[in-house]
């Protein structure tokens, strides 16, 4: 008996089950390269243009005068078409209009994520943020005229709410230093990329044994 009798298949179904699995083989090395492929186009960025916490404004000859900001100050703000930019001025890397920008207030602050992929020079600004070149953010805003408050005794500047939110900047020199930006879960994602990229292999080498234990069933069959 010849090797290519050997190893012939008894049946149709095992035919179509080899097919099955040389399938599964490709589809799971295809999911690797594919998660890789997505991880790496894109430039995400997120970050707080603001703080809850109270912070230093402004010092006079008397000391230090705080600003806080609270959730619901941004309730009713006109958030329609907010940019994002650096040093609150030039280019524009992204915007709320085109969806390469939202700007939403959570339980820490003013949160944002923006997508720097969509030119050269928003693609730019991303590496510098990745590279821990810039590191903070700004925000620039409207209120109503009898919409703030100062305490005296606390020396303490609030506001009862906010009208306009223009942009959202990264920035060299922040006024509120609790602020952050940076590539959006750098870490993680190497992290998530490695855990696909042992997972695509472990399907592989499972969908590998169930192929060769046809294989094997067939020969010693034959």
């Amino acid at each position: 008996m010849t090797p290519t009798n050997k190893t012939k298949l008894k049946d149709d179904s095992e035919v179509r089950s080899m097919e099955v699995l040389c399938l599964r083989a490709l589809e799971a090395e295809a999911e690797a390269e594919d998660k890789e492929d997505e991880e790496e186009e894109k430039f995400i960025v997120e970050g707080y243009a603001a703080r809850y916490e109270p912070y230093v404004l402004y010092k006079d000859e008397d000391g230090d005068i705080y600003e806080q900001f609270t959730k619901e100050n941004f309730e009713g703000a006109d958030r329609s078409d907010i940019i994002f930019q650096y040093d609150h001025a030039g280019k524009v890397y992204a915007r709320t209009s085109n969806g390469s920008l939202t700007v939403e207030p959570d339980d820490e602050g003013l949160h944002i994520v923006a997508d720097l992929g969509r030119t050269e020079s928003a693609r730019q600004m991303y590496e510098e943020i990745k590279a821990g070149m810039v590191t903070k953010m700004s925000w620039r805003f409207a209120v109503p005229a009898d919409a703030y408050q100062y305490d005296k005794k606390k020396r303490l500047l609030t506001y009862s709410g906010i009208s306009k939110i223009y942009d959202v900047s990264a920035v060299s020199i922040p006024a509120n230093d609790s602020t952050s930006i940076s590539a959006r879960n750098f870490v993680n994602g190497e992290i998530e990329k490695e855990n696909a990229r042992i997972e695509a292999a472990r399907k592989l080498e499972e969908t590998k044994a169930e192929i060769l234990k046809i294989l094997e069933a067939n020969t010693n069959d034959a």
